[in-house]
């Protein structure tokens, strides 16, 4: 028998990046909000493993222009949480990220083609900087992509990089979990409530209306608005609140390996490394904490997509894309080698037909979902919170954002969002890379 145990403005179901964020703002702008996640603490799902790279290097404008926004607030964090946080505030590491070119690189192009057009800074390397910059980089040309058991994988460089592409704004946050438990901490201090262990089972509704959440325990909160920031959860709760057959496009859970690989002897990378995107070999890679690089998968087509129930999947590094990545970048940096113990970590992303997340109202009126973001969109955690609440604030106030989309004004670059180009009912995007670029 379920009881009341309470009621909210808000629920938000879900306590990793982008849920913290949306209820820090929510919070900040005087409603009520509980925050629900079945998880122990905050960030301990998907956001625990994230790579958390901030990076412009995406394949829309709209893309481009939150995620440039989305930087400022890494680049202003303590002033945007706010508050103090007991277990110390992350820090931003801007080492930049390196896009390395070749002749045909559509992508990389079209990166240089947005940068341009929407005045994001960055600098074009020549093969001589880049052998300046990055000594242990290798300039050969061994893509496509392959797998290790394909005899491609072991030709001869074909040619020779043409240079890369250098965005110096950009770069990483080392402790993705602490970063949800510094915006908690921001919302604590607005009256937001964190409920962890905390599953919910049942949308509540009544009369063609969201008025709640049942949890596990069989606690009910009440509340006008939920949204729906679950992760790879993300499928299971829309389903639960019965809008998931309505949307066009739609979530799923995919099972990942990203690998930790010492760096190469006489590199500091922590110190010196640089984010790197590389089209060419089919991975990226970032500095990692403990002088290690990690490396992991540009989701090349030559990489099996493994969708998976996001309650039961294997949790270990597999033996066949340890090899496959790490020898990848070994391609790339040779002296890297390819250590006997297998170090890394599994995890899931949260991903939508089109690899664009999905900020939208939902055909149930005061369900809110904020999905489909995993791999590409911690580092627009911020920005996303203030495009959902502000989404949030106009459609319960009457506004048909189905109509009209709304348009949100970057708190800090001051550009405008269309929130519409995340449409939930939207077509397939072609101008997507359909992979973790986004």
């Amino acid at each position: 028998m379920t009881q009341v145990q309470d009621k909210a403005d808000v629920v938000v179901i879900g306590a990793g990046v982008i849920g913290c964020a949306l209820t820090l703002e929510l919070s900040r702008r005087g409603h009520r909000t509980v925050n629900v996640d079945k998880a122990p603490v905050a960030g301990a799902g998907s956001t625990v493993n994230s790579c958390a790279i901030v990076r412009f290097s995406y394949s829309t404008a709209p893309g481009v222009t939150m995620a440039w926004e989305g930087a400022q607030y890494w680049r202003e964090w303590a002033d945007y949480i706010g508050v103090e946080d007991e277990l110390g505030l992350i820090e931003f590491h801007p080492c930049g990220q390196l896009l390395l070119l070749t002749e045909g690189d559509h992508h990389a192009e079209r990166c240089r083609e947005l940068w341009e057009e929407l005045d994001i800074p960055f600098d074009t390397l020549t093969p001589d900087d880049l052998q300046a910059k990055y000594p242990w980089l290798d300039h050969g040309l061994y893509g496509p992509p392959a797998r290790p058991d394909d005899p491609e994988f072991w030709r001869d460089s074909t040619g020779n990089l043409t240079g890369g592409l250098l965005s110096r704004d950009a770069g990483y946050v080392s402790d993705p979990q602490l970063s949800c438990h510094n915006l908690q901490r921001g919302a604590e201090a607005h009256g937001a409530e964190f409920r962890f262990n905390a599953e919910v089972v049942s949308i509540d509704k009544a009369e063609d209306r969201v008025v709640g959440v049942t949890l596990a325990d069989g606690k009910q909160i009440q509340a006008p608005v939920v949204v729906n920031v679950a992760g790879p959860h993300s499928a299971i709760i829309n389903q639960k609140a019965g809008v998931f057959d309505s949307m066009n496009i739609k979530t799923a859970a995919l099972r990942h390996e990203v690998h930790h690989v010492p760096s190469p002897p006489g590199v500091d990378f922590e110190a010196g490394g640089v984010v790197g995107a590389d089209n060419d070999v089919g991975i990226y890679f970032r500095p990692e904490v403990g002088n290690n690089v990690l490396v992991g998968s540009g989701d090349p087509t030559c990489d099996e997509r493994e969708y998976v129930d996001p309650d039961d999947y294997n949790t270990n590094l597999t033996e066949d894309q340890w090899n496959a990545q790490v020898l990848r970048a070994n391609r790339r940096i040779p002296s890297l080698g390819v250590p006997h113990e297998r170090r890394g970590v599994v995890d899931l992303y949260d991903v939508s037909d089109d690899w664009l997340p999905i900020y939208d109202r939902t055909d149930l009126d005061g369900f809110y979902v904020a999905i489909g973001t995993s791999g590409n969109q911690y580092k627009n955690a911020g920005v996303a919170g203030q495009m959902m609440a502000d989404l949030i604030e106009a459609v319960e106030s009457g506004h048909d954002h189905d109509a009209e989309p709304v348009v949100t004004t970057g708190r800090y670059t001051g550009r405008s969002i269309d929130v519409g180009f995340y449409s939930r009912n939207r077509q397939v995007n072609p101008d997507s890379s359909m992979s973790v670029h986004g």
